[in-house]
């Protein structure tokens, strides 16, 4: 393998792993803020033992959230050097906004909320992880807020003496509408995924019969809080889909894999890309203009074919088409599943069959948001900057005996990062909430 590919592999491999933590950590930040408010305004105890155990589970997922966050960041000036040379005022200065800004904020009122429980105020110790929690968002919004600027780049000029993208109109880059909606359909998902994630936990103790009116609470809570974030997620996905077609035509090619430029583009319900001959194999359930009112809400909206682009401009079909067809297949089980949830809401402990199928589903929105981003960074290629800088172009001068081993490291450090998380989260779930008064 070249230096490129290696470096790619090596950024997705950070980037993947990184995204195993950040979802959980915007959403479990809103329902500990959302638990610790009942507790101020009711008095009842029971929520402040809610917010002090999934708290805890909050806090292991921030710290490992951190630690593959800062060394994500390092790879642009080890990996990609020409590509931060290249876009550095744009892209760098909406990374700085975040570091210095919204995740000095999270840092601090996280260690505000952590030790003071007995040195403030209820309302006051409240507003902190409210804070936590606007941060951690926040944090999220300029980070997507560059990578809509990699998907489609606005308010920049190339300076022709440098031959370097200068930021023009800071305005234009976090109000176009692809990073607005790519911003509210990936905090969606990522809200709707805390919610699974505490569905699950507490299916567990229910099944088990441990702590069972905690827990009954708990998934009480988090069920309105995952179904109005489901439903909102698969509604913004509808949205981004409008967006990748009118700005990223390729991409919209390659996840349906479609190959002729038509009007009234047909929707298959399956079919088997074959990316060599330039065709499908298998296809079944033809739906006339199905993808043209998907992509465009026109039933005779041209939907233009990968073989309109030359075969160097075209994104991996295979991987972006079954990549998508698993964000978009859970997500929509994912909302079911919270309907179906809201409907049995009074009667979950006697619902054993819904619980199982709640607690087995707690994988499920992490597959959905790793493939999410696969679709969204797989989908761009072969640019790293859409139809600005490919790829190929913004990889660091090295060798590849510099590259290789450090893939190794971070695969062999990532490997034991991941079972020192799942042992740390697993073992702080399974024992349940500290006893009352404690």
């Amino acid at each position: 393998m070249d230096v490129l590919t290696l470096s790619r592999l090596q950024f997705a491999v950070a980037t993947l792993f990184h995204f195993l933590f950040v979802p959980l950590t915007l959403g479990l930040s809103f329902l500990v803020a959302i638990m610790e408010t009942i507790y101020v305004r009711t008095g009842n105890e029971e929520y402040k033992r809610m917010a002090k155990f999934w708290g805890k589970i909050f806090l292991i997922n921030f710290a490992l959230g951190v630690v593959t966050g800062i060394t994500l960041e390092f790879q642009f000036g080890t990996n990609w050097s020409r590509y931060s040379a290249y876009v550095g005022d744009v892209f760098g200065s909406l990374l700085a906004i975040e570091a210095t800004v919204s995740f000095f904020l999270e840092s601090t009122f996280i260690a505000v909320w952590v030790f003071g429980w007995r040195r403030l105020s209820p309302k006051l110790h409240c507003l902190s992880i409210w804070l936590v929690a606007g941060a951690s968002s926040l944090s999220a919004v300029w980070i997507l807020i560059a990578n809509a600027w990699m998907q489609y780049p606005v308010g920049y000029t190339i300076n022709e003496a440098t031959g370097r993208a200068e930021l023009t109109d800071f305005l234009a880059v976090v109000t176009q509408p692809f990073a607005v909606i790519q911003i509210l359909h990936t905090l969606s998902a990522a809200y709707t995924l805390a919610g699974f994630f505490v569905m699950g936990v507490s299916a567990y103790h229910i099944l088990k019969k441990s702590h069972t009116a905690f827990f009954l609470k708990s998934f009480r809570l988090a069920l309105p809080f995952a179904l109005i974030f489901s439903l909102g997620s698969v509604l913004m996905g509808d949205f981004a889909g409008q967006q990748v077609a009118a700005k990223q035509p390729s991409k919209l090619a390659a996840l349906e894999s479609h190959w002729e430029t038509t009007t009234h583009a047909p929707f298959f319900l399956f079919f088997i890309p074959d990316e060599e001959n330039e065709r499908n194999r298998f296809e079944f359930g033809r739906i006339p203009s199905g993808l043209s009112l998907l992509a465009f809400h026109k039933p005779d909206a041209e939907v233009v074919g990968l073989k309109d682009f030359p075969r160097e401009d075209r994104p991996p079909v295979l991987l972006t088409w079954l990549a998508f067809r698993v964000m978009v297949g859970i997500g929509f089980l994912l909302a079911f599943l919270t309907i179906a949830g809201t409907v049995l809401r009074n009667r979950l402990e006697q619902s054993r069959w819904y619980l199982r199928i709640m607690l087995l589903a707690i994988p499920l929105p992490y597959l959905a948001a790793e493939a999410g981003w696969i679709v969204t960074e797989v989908g761009r290629q072969p640019w790293i900057v859409y139809r600005l800088m490919r790829t190929s172009e913004a990889v660091s001068p090295i060798a590849v005996s510099q590259v290789f081993p450090s893939l190794l490291a971070f695969i062999l450090v990532y490997s034991f990062l991941g079972l020192v998380a799942f042992a740390l989260i697993f073992q702080a779930a399974r024992k349940g909430p500290a006893p009352a008064g404690a």
